[in-house]
């Protein structure tokens, strides 16, 4: 069994503004329920998950009455509320991180998504899903993806951690994350061999798990799964309206 952390504080200030009017993201209606509904049923249907821990406003805890379910008060950036996530729940095994954005999610891709961890020898996980596999299942879907030597791949919005890693690689992560929209602080942090690399085609998955794993300070590995749901999350209207085709059904 393990325990989870869901990331769900982030405003509803951008894009998705103007398909809700709810105050945060997560928090917004597909098919009658909230996204983060969604990911919750998700985890304990899977089976595997003993306890749930959300870093997310407070008005959630009235959407939440399982025992399971833990509504921890957001309020910094998502690195911040995950690691205040994370002192809810039992740090002597490997906690799941999730976003609250993949109302697609489902009990057998979080199933599998654990089993591709193996051994669990490395202390961060991250799936990646091919490009052509996720247009084939959701034709239409836009998403941020690499061209690496064994294919075009997108990343996925779960994660598997080993929680004593997490103060060794805090600091890093959240630089990582503020300067992620920077391409010149992106460059330095990566280095420009990597980034040449990368855009001509020729970096690979092992490859992409050292510079990660250097950057971090941790060991980190990559797996490939065959369930796109991990990765498609709903930060803008096109996104909301592919979802909602799936979801939005009669209660």
């Amino acid at each position: 069994m393990f325990d989870a952390v869901i990331v769900a504080g982030s405003p509803n200030t951008g894009p998705l503004r103007e398909c809700s009017d709810m105050p945060y993201e997560a928090m917004i209606r597909i098919g009658g329920k909230p996204m983060v509904r969604y990911v919750v049923d998700a985890l304990l249907e899977s089976g595997l998950i003993h306890s749930i821990a959300i870093a997310g406003p407070v008005e959630m805890k009235e959407i939440f009455p399982e025992e399971q379910v833990t509504v921890v008060q957001a309020g910094g950036e998502i690195v911040e509320n995950a690691v205040k996530a994370m002192s809810y729940i039992d740090n002597t095994r490997p906690v799941l991180i999730v976003t609250s954005d993949i109302p697609l999610l489902t009990a057998e891709a979080v199933r599998n998504f654990i089993s591709l961890c193996g051994d669990r020898d490395a202390d961060f996980y991250y799936p990646i899903v091919s490009m052509d596999m996720a247009e084939e299942r959701y034709p239409g879907v836009s998403r941020t993806s690499a061209k690496l030597k064994e294919g075009t791949f997108t990343g996925g919005n779960l994660f598997l951690v080993n929680p004593a890693a997490v103060p060794l690689c805090a600091d890093r992560a959240r630089e990582f994350v503020k300067n992620r929209k920077s391409p010149l602080k992106l460059c330095r942090l990566l280095g420009f061999k990597f980034i040449f690399k990368l855009l001509f085609n020729r970096l690979t998955i092992p490859e992409l798990q050292k510079k990660v794993s250097e950057i971090l300070g941790i060991m980190v590995k990559a797996v490939i799964t065959d369930f796109p749901e991990i990765g498609i999350d709903v930060d803008k209207p096109s996104d909301y309206i592919l979802v909602n085709a799936y979801l939005d059904k009669p209660a």
